[in-house]
């Protein structure tokens, strides 16, 4: 069910399955994934799958189009944009997420990747995954990647045993460097 009233919405015909993988209709990997093992086929798809499960448990939901973040990478309107995965060439225990929003100035970027990166990693959310980490950076496409990144690297630092850290009450995290005046909602 719908958070908020959804102005952009269609039949479920502008959407693809969860249990396939159209690369057409995906964004192609960016330099986060570069390097590493990018899913594809039913790997990709089992992992969006958890995915959509993990979001619906933490409510990550883009309030533009109203439904859980994990159906962007569905949506035939949007071929763009969503999150492709790769596991680390380092640490086979590391799923690299990559997000690339549907415009370059998406105001909801920083809060949705910091809640993808919650969601993936709160040991208290949905089904386990084999995965001790998820790090989560967004596409150099959106305009203000460069401190989104920063952020998370810093949400990711501050996670360091695989937990995830609690924001005080005015969502910052704890010893997060928070120099730009934002705040983390989650």
């Amino acid at each position: 069910m719908p958070i908020v009233p959804r102005p952009w919405s269609s039949d479920d015909g502008d959407f693809d399955d969860y249990d396939s993988f159209v690369p057409e209709h995906l964004p192609d990997p960016g330099p986060f994934l570069d390097g590493h093992a990018v899913l594809t086929g039913r790997d990709h798809a089992a992992v969006h799958r958890l995915t959509r499960e993990r979001f619906e448990e933490r409510t990550v939901y883009d309030v533009t189009f109203g439904y859980n973040l994990a159906r962007l990478n569905l949506d035939t309107r949007h071929p763009d944009a969503g999150y492709r995965y790769a596991v680390d060439a380092d640490d086979p225990t590391t799923l690299r997420a990559e997000f690339t929003p549907t415009t370059e100035f998406c105001p909801q970027s920083d809060t949705l990747t910091t809640a993808s990166f919650r969601a993936w990693n709160a040991a208290d959310v949905g089904p386990p995954h084999e995965f001790d980490r998820v790090r989560v950076r967004i596409a150099p496409m959106h305009d203000a990647s460069d401190r989104i990144n920063g952020r998370l690297a810093d949400l990711e630092a501050a996670s360091g045993d695989g937990t995830v850290p609690e924001a005080d009450r005015e969502g910052t995290l704890a010893g997060a460097d928070d120099t730009d005046g934002a705040t983390t909602p989650f």
